[in-house]
């Protein structure tokens, strides 16, 4: 049987400078060597070797809705909603509710806001 484990994941952005300022502003990523190519494309660290890599595709028109998203763990998501609103960036429960968490029936808390390129991004408190 073969085994697997999530290395990373890529998006792409009209304007790669703003993504990348937007995701370290926002979470702190820092940005490491993209070691694949000598493309455009720009990587982010995320905790334990994952990575997120930003495309630049400058005429991209995004078409998403929130079930397409990625999320992220946090054991202090009161501290982030905190920082997301000195930001003044936007959240909402799932259902679409600004400014509100939602706890799902498993007990954890979550909530969605989107990137400068609408992607969606879950925070929750799934922390293990």
């Amino acid at each position: 049987m073969h085994t697997f484990t999530f290395n990373h994941i890529a998006i792409s952005v009209k304007n790669v400078d703003e993504s990348i300022a937007f995701y370290q502003k926002v979470f702190n990523f820092k940005e490491i060597e993209n070691t694949a190519s000598n493309s455009k494309t720009r990587w982010l660290a995320l905790d334990n070797g994952k990575q997120l890599h930003l495309i630049p595709r400058p005429n991209l028109e995004v078409k998403t809705n929130k079930a397409v998203h990625f999320a992220l763990a946090t054991p202090n998501i009161e501290s982030f909603v905190n920082h997301l609103i000195d930001l003044k960036i936007d959240y909402s429960d799932w259902t679409g509710t600004p400014n509100k968490d939602y706890v799902r029936k498993d007990g954890i808390q979550q909530f969605y806001f989107q990137d400068p390129d609408g992607y969606w991004i879950e925070i929750n408190n799934d922390v293990k």
